[in-house]
């Protein structure tokens, strides 16, 4: 799926999204160019893989899997920065870049390190592919560049059962060791990928996985509705009538319940995903993300919700 990011910068304590929290941080604005190593997932090659995921869903249209990092890299900057931005983070989005040999993957990363207008890294990868081989001589490199690195985890649910649905073949258990290990480095971000509207989850459920994150220490969250791609095993789940999916309605009003729950502090990089037309069964909102942006900016200050509103009352 991709990205599609709030990014318009918002006062807070209202949302702190990626745009806000660096330029606050860094006195600029930042893009994120995707990259790919040509590894593909585990998960699909083992397993047949989630049962959401269509790769060309979430690979940008400049990106090809014969370039070398170089040539992605100058696409990227062509096409997705356009003068908006100098400074990037290289995001290694595509499947799972921590599945790419150690040693191979370390010199990629500290190639990109080395790039002047490169800020850091985002490694998107599942929390059953992070090992200590990679995370030590990783921790050296960040600290020695200077720069930042997220690990961005994608774990969808905290709920077993929903994981065994999704087949994405790993646990709740898998995304706790990870992120503990993450933790204990001491240089890098933590992030999770969480998916609301998985079918058998109740809006209760949802809350159980967000808060069940945030409490972990989380420092940045990527959220989205559950989109249903063609020629995917959800796609056959659809058709047959078995899943129910979120209206537009339906997922503003439950974000004005979600946001609440993210501490203040935490960086919210998405709160929904949009696929191309050609590739999208369901839901299709017809509405531009700005379009939605603007809505839930409205929804919250009639409804006078923000993000860490609940901490801020316990508290």
């Amino acid at each position: 799926m991709n990205n599609c990011c709030i990014s318009d910068p918002i006062v807070p304590p209202v949302l702190r999204t990626f745009s806000y929290h660096y330029r606050q941080k860094l006195g600029h604005g930042v893009g994120k160019i995707p990259l790919g190593l040509g590894q593909p997932c585990p998960n699909r090659l083992l397993h047949g893989g989630c049962i959401f995921c269509r790769p060309a869903g979430f690979t940008p249209s400049y990106l090809r899997g014969t370039d070398d990092i170089a040539q992605q890299l100058a696409a990227g900057k062509e096409h997705l920065l356009r003068g908006r931005f100098i400074k990037y983070f290289a995001y290694l989005q595509q499947e799972t870049c921590t599945a790419v040999p150690v040693e191979k993957l370390l010199y990629i990363l500290q190639m990109l390190l080395a790039g002047g207008d490169c800020v850091g890294l985002i490694l998107s990868t599942r929390p059953d592919y992070v090992v200590d081989e990679l995370l030590w001589p990783l921790a050296d490199l960040v600290r020695e560049s200077g720069k930042e690195c997220l690990f961005e985890l994608g774990l969808q649910s905290v709920h077993e059962r929903s994981l065994k649905l999704l087949n994405r073949n790993h646990g709740f258990i898998d995304f706790h060791n990870a992120a503990l290990r993450i933790q204990a480095a001491g240089c890098f971000e933590l992030g999770a990928h969480l998916i609301f509207g998985i079918p058998g989850e109740s809006r209760e459920d949802m809350l159980v996985s967000l808060r069940t994150v945030c409490a972990m220490g989380i420092t940045h969250l990527k959220l989205h509705h559950l989109q249903v791609l063609r020629e995917t095993a959800l796609a056959t789940l659809y058709e047959e009538g078995q899943i129910n999916l979120f209206t537009k309605e339906e997922y503003l009003d439950f974000l004005l319940r979600a946001l609440p729950v993210i501490p203040a502090g935490v960086t919210i990089h998405r709160l929904w995903a949009t696929a191309h037309p050609d590739l999208l069964l369901a839901p299709k909102w017809n509405c531009l993300a700005g379009k939605l942006s603007e809505e839930l900016r409205k929804k919250m200050t009639e409804q006078g919700v923000w993000q860490g509103q609940s901490a801020t009352a316990a508290a």
